[in-house]
C-alpha cells in the first residue's frame, strides 16, 4: 500500500463508487450504447470519472443509476425526461429519510453527502 493509494485492490472490488467500467464495458452491460452514457452525462444523471488518459470510467452505482435510466427510456421516456426523474426521485428520498429522522427526535439531522 502506498501514500497517494492506501486500499488494497481487494479492498477496491467491493467499492460501489470505484471506477472499474469502461465506457465500452459499462454499455454492453447495460445493453445500450456509448452514446446513452454520454446523454445521460450530458443531463448530469451521472459524471463519469476520467483515466489517466481521460477515458470515462463508471462506478458500480453509476451503473445502478443508469440502468434505471434505461428502463424509463425503454418505457417510452426521453432520456433528459428520465434523468430529471431520477434526481427527484432521489431528492424525494431524501427528504423522507430526513423527515423520519427528524420525526425520531434526531436533533442533528444532516443530508447524506452527494455521490
Amino acid at each position: 500500500m502506498t501514500a497517494e493509494n492506501p486500499r488494497s485492490p481487494a479492498d477496491r472490488l467491493d467499492d460501489d463508487d470505484y471506477p472499474a467500467y469502461t465506457m465500452g464495458r459499462a454499455a454492453a452491460m447495460l445493453g445500450t450504447t456509448p452514446g446513452f452514457l454520454r446523454a445521460i452525462g450530458e443531463a448530469r444523471l451521472i459524471t463519469p470519472l476520467r483515466s489517466e488518459g481521460g477515458h470515462r470510467r463508471y462506478s458500480r452505482y453509476q451503473l445502478r443509476i443508469a440502468a434505471r435510466a434505461r428502463e424509463l427510456v425503454d418505457q417510452g421516456t426521453p432520456v433528459e425526461a428520465a434523468c430529471r426523474i431520477i434526481i427527484l426521485e432521489d431528492q424525494l428520498e431524501e427528504a423522507r429519510r430526513l423527515n423520519e429522522q427528524m420525526r425520531r427526535g434526531g436533533d442533528k439531522v444532516q443530508p447524506e453527502a452527494e455521490a
